[in-house]
């Protein structure tokens, strides 16, 4: 599965003598599209690695629409039989959620105009205002279903489902639950600059640290924030990094499609970065509060105060101000 999300520059901040009563499993590698680490904390030396491939291959032949087998892939082609699981069912329920939070700006029915964009597995297309008016007619999360035998029904054959801006997000918490049943009480799992934090690094007897790059600097990397998580999911988005150039033009196109009005959203908000109980509801806010004005997105948090927000963006005179929710703010590293 392709990433849907730039990595932010997640930066893991750790000692390197851990204690000696305590090992530290590190492991790294690719997967969904992007790169991935992870460190758990256990008092002998492990090796979970077949498992966390395991949890990636299921995962990409249920949700990736870079693989044609898939299950997601063989319903975008308009099968109606395929019986979804439960990894499905649960990113099914989540963006049901989300999408009903954002008064519809979470769509992951999106597929045929990421397509259409560039930013998908299928064809590129010329787009002009009119095709872009018809392509919003296979838009919409009210024309599919998830019936009670766990397939599938679109009201329209052409109706496609994009899960990228909330699988990664899902795959790192299965990471998650997969170390919480071996019995690991202290780890960090990253996936693309995603991450989830669970108990404290014991190399330095703090909480995990994390960084989040500045949008705006354009070569190399810059941190703009330092935080200190604990038990917690934190995710990223932005559009200074994934985004692509009409060769012709010149003019620029980013990965954040608004899903109602069927056009990538170039906007003043710059990135954003979400902090929850779990990353596939914290990956899934990070890509809404993209396609949002920063008003509605502010809207949405006061009615969800389990969510915690930073949000870089543009006033109108051109100039960088920052948002942050009280519970964002006070993670912050000083």
């Amino acid at each position: 599965m392709k990433s849907k999300i730039l990595f932010l520059g997640l930066v893991v901040l750790f000692f390197n003598c851990a204690p000696k009563e305590t090992v530290k499993n590190q492991t790294w590698g690719n997967a969904l599209g992007t790169t991935y680490s992870i460190i758990y904390i256990s008092d002998e030396e492990l090796d979970y690695q077949q498992e966390i491939d395991s949890v990636f291959q299921v995962l990409n032949q249920s949700m990736s629409t870079y693989i044609p087998s898939s299950d997601i892939s063989k319903i975008n082609e308009g099968d109606s039989t395929i019986v979804v699981d439960d990894m499905f069912k649960e990113v099914f329920d989540v963006s049901s959620k989300v999408h009903e939070a954002s008064n519809g700006y979470f769509d992951p029915t999106i597929g045929v105009l990421a397509n259409a964009w560039g930013f998908g597995p299928g064809e590129q297309i010329e787009l002009d205002s009119l095709r872009v008016d018809s392509l919003l007619g296979y838009v919409g999360w009210e024309k599919v279903q998830l019936n009670q035998d766990n397939t599938i029904t679109k009201t329209h054959p052409s109706i496609r489902f994009d899960f990228n801006a909330v699988a990664k997000g899902y795959a790192i918490d299965r990471l998650g639950a997969l170390l919480d049943e071996k019995g690991i009480k202290n780890y960090l799992v990253e996936v693309g600059g995603e991450v989830l934090a669970k108990g404290t690094n014991i190399d330095s007897g703090k909480r995990w640290t994390v960084g989040i790059d500045d949008p705006q600097t354009e070569t190399g990397r810059q941190l703009k924030q330092i935080v200190s998580l604990k038990d917690v999911a934190m995710a990223s988005s932005g559009n200074y990094r994934k985004f692509r150039v009409d060769p012709e033009t010149g003019e620029k196109y980013v990965h954040t499609i608004n899903p109602k009005t069927g056009y990538t959203k170039n906007s003043s908000v710059l990135a954003t970065s979400v902090v929850a109980k779990t990353c596939a509801v914290a990956d899934a806010y990070a890509t809404t509060f993209m396609a949002m004005d920063l008003e509605d997105s502010k809207g949405v948090l006061q009615n969800h105060d389990e969510l915690e927000a930073y949000i870089i963006y543009l006033d109108e005179n051109g100039e960088t101000h920052e948002f942050f929710t009280p519970g964002f703010e006070a993670l912050i590293k000083n």
